[in-house]
């Protein structure tokens, strides 16, 4: 079968050889951020079993799709992402709809962290919340722009940062665990497993990092090792993620969580709800300053995702002025609606979970099916499973998209406290 001109296997061999454990923090900035500070609000009628349950299955299936998409690119030049392999693929149509939801995600949760920092740095700073939203980008978004290493020096220093004041913050609240509390065996005639359902779009948000896959091919310039950052970030935000809820769900019982989902389960209310078991003022400031560092590191690692992935639809050099081109139409837009609709994100990001199976289940499953119908489709990398996987994929992506809406819809069980 002749392949098309972009079908050429790149056999750049790379001077430098990057850490992996760079990369895996690269991965695990962009996983967690927004969706890790909503997992307790999300997660409360599921409580902690199938809360676990859930966001340790959405993990290994993100794991995998990612997995997927690095054989999918496989045949492919370094530089290339979503668009140049989806177009071929699965043609313009597939590739166009791809694109709008790419893009949709990206742009709402850029949008989402400009206008979160606004409002942080509005008291930490006591500047205007616009004036520190431009600032903000400004000075944050100028890591995307030198390079991904850059993006890779800053993202190690913020997860030791975030890891250092995640585990003083909740050191407090972990010493504290109640076992009664955290199993919720005060409460006999609890139902969990309904609410797990309504969990899924939300977990699947904290493990979308797959616009940064090609990212992490180019900067290994090997499949192999891309594979292995992708396992290690999403182990590390895994991790996270755990320490998280049992901390949480130890110390703040189950029905306690109504006047945090009131409020949309954000930060604020979730501490004055933990402001009973939280003693130190420098464990709620560990907290708040976790909370800072996860929407940092979230938009730098989404913004270099959101940043190769239209380099490469809009053909950009990458030089200083195609960079600099890159940069204004990754982070103008998000920027200047944030200016405009500073509130608007909190709807609109409710739809980024069910556009994000997208990108991150179905379109990756059928690339690699595609790929692997290539003559040459077995040699090189493979992702894990065969057909079997494939229809797995996609069957998890379509179903957590279709409890997202039922969920908006008010057609599944809702847990309000």
């Amino acid at each position: 079968m002749d392949k098309s001109p972009s079908l050429v296997v790149n056999d750049t061999v790379k001077e430098k050889h990057p850490s992996l454990i760079g990369g895996a923090c690269i991965i695990a900035s962009v996983c967690v951020g927004a969706g890790m500070l909503g997992l307790p609000s999300a997660g409360a009628g599921a409580w902690t079993i199938w809360s676990v349950l859930a966001i340790t299955l959405t993990m290994v299936v993100m794991t995998v799709s990612g997995w997927m998409l690095l054989e999918a690119f496989k045949h492919y030049d370094l530089k290339v992402s979503f668009n140049t392999v989806t177009k071929d693929m699965l043609g313009d149509k597939a590739n166009m709809f791809n694109n709008l939801m790419v893009y949709f995600v990206g742009g709402i949760l850029l949008y989402a962290y400009i206008t979160s920092s606004g409002l942080i740095l509005q008291d930490v700073l006591g500047i205007d919340s616009k004036i520190s939203s431009v600032l903000f980008v400004l000075i944050f978004s100028a890591f995307v722009w030198h390079s991904t290493r850059a993006v890779d020096r800053i993202s190690v220093l913020l997860i030791i940062f975030m890891v250092l004041s995640f585990a003083f913050g909740v050191s407090g609240l972990a010493v504290k665990v109640d076992m009664s509390i955290l199993f919720d065996s005060i409460n006999e005639k609890a139902n969990y497993a309904p609410y797990a359902m309504a969990m899924l779009p939300v977990a699947l948000t904290s493990f979308g990092y797959h616009h940064s896959v090609s990212s992490m091919r180019a900067y290994y310039g090997d499949e192999s090792k891309a594979k292995k950052a992708i396992l290690g970030g999403t182990t590390i935000a895994l991790g996270l993620y755990f320490l998280w809820l049992f901390s949480i769900f130890g110390n703040l019982p189950r029905n306690q969580f109504g006047p945090v989902i009131e409020l949309g389960g954000n930060v604020d209310a979730l501490l004055t709800a933990l402001g009973s078991v939280i003693e130190s003022e420098k464990v709620a400031n560990a907290i708040n300053a976790f909370s800072m560092a996860a929407i940092l590191s979230s938009f730098i690692g989404v913004g270099l995702g959101v940043f190769d992935y239209l380099a490469d639809l809009f053909k950009f050099e990458d030089t200083r002025q195609g960079r600099a081109k890159t940069w204004a139409v990754t982070f103008l837009p998000p920027l200047v609606m944030s200016l405009l609709f500073p509130f608007g994100f909190v709807i609109a990001i409710g739809y980024a979970g069910a556009a994000a199976t997208v990108w991150t289940c179905i379109i990756p499953a059928l690339l690699v099916r595609k790929s692997r119908a290539l003559a040459n489709g077995r040699e090189g990398f493979r992702a894990p499973g065969g057909q079997i996987m494939i229809a797995l994929v996609i069957g998890f992506g379509v179903l957590t998209a279709v409890f997202h809406f039922m969920a908006m819809l008010g057609i599944l069980p809702a847990f309000t406290g």
